[in-house]
């Protein structure tokens, strides 16, 4: 059984990995800055409000935690590299004891056929580039960290990216979209959730960028 802090989780994504997590036995703490959004939670699991950009907020959470896990989102690109900054400073606060990090990505830093990022490539909507180049950013934030910090950075695919059923399958890739047999890279929240919480009990991407689909 694992700790798991979850910040966002009364997001989409946050709130399934609260349940995937739970479900499985783990200590899970759910926080969101407006606990009033917070839906049913499963049973055991407890409910704190804290704000994941305040170093000293997060700093109290992690204590005696193995993982922290950060699915929040927002147009703000500074939220992602905030987030990044406090969630280490956390970490490194406390020592060789401090938790691990897993990142809910964005999809638009992966590459495409041409091994041009989304984000770079023509066509990419306007009104989702304030979230992607934060993502980004949140992601050149991890890599220029130091060992010191140990983190994962988990992306959904670019553009099928939605609720749909637990299948408990998937497969995992780097740098580029998983394309399915129906030649889309694609993914349910549920999946993804599934995929996150294997990774906090099978660590296999430490300090590195991965991503997931059918």
């Amino acid at each position: 059984m694992s700790r798991i802090v979850v910040f966002g989780a009364a997001g989409k994504s946050g709130s399934r990995v609260v349940a995937e997590a739970a479900a499985r036995g783990h200590e899970v703490t759910a926080v969101a800055r407006d606990l009033t959004r917070v839906g049913a939670l499963p049973d055991g699991v407890r409910a704190v409000a804290g704000d994941v950009t305040d170093p000293e907020s997060v700093t109290a959470l992690a204590k005696d935690v193995d993982a922290l896990v950060v699915t929040v989102g927002g147009p703000e690109a500074k939220l992602y590299t905030d987030a990044v900054a406090a969630v280490a400073a956390a970490v490194r606060a406390l020592g060789p004891a401090g938790p691990r990090i897993l990142h809910m990505g964005g999809g638009a830093g992966l590459l495409n056929d041409d091994g041009v990022r989304f984000y770079d490539a023509p066509g990419f909507p306007e009104e989702f580039k304030p979230y992607a180049i934060g993502q980004i950013q949140a992601l050149d934030a991890y890599l220029a960290l130091g060992d010191d910090v140990t983190w994962t950075y988990l992306s959904p695919p670019p553009v099928h990216f939605s609720p749909g059923d637990r299948t408990g399958r998937y497969r995992t890739a780097l740098d580029r979209p998983v394309i399915g047999e129906d030649a889309k890279a694609r993914i349910s929240y549920e999946d993804f959730a599934v995929a996150l919480v294997d990774e906090i009990e099978r660590p296999e991407h430490l300090n590195r960028r991965f991503t997931v689909g059918y």
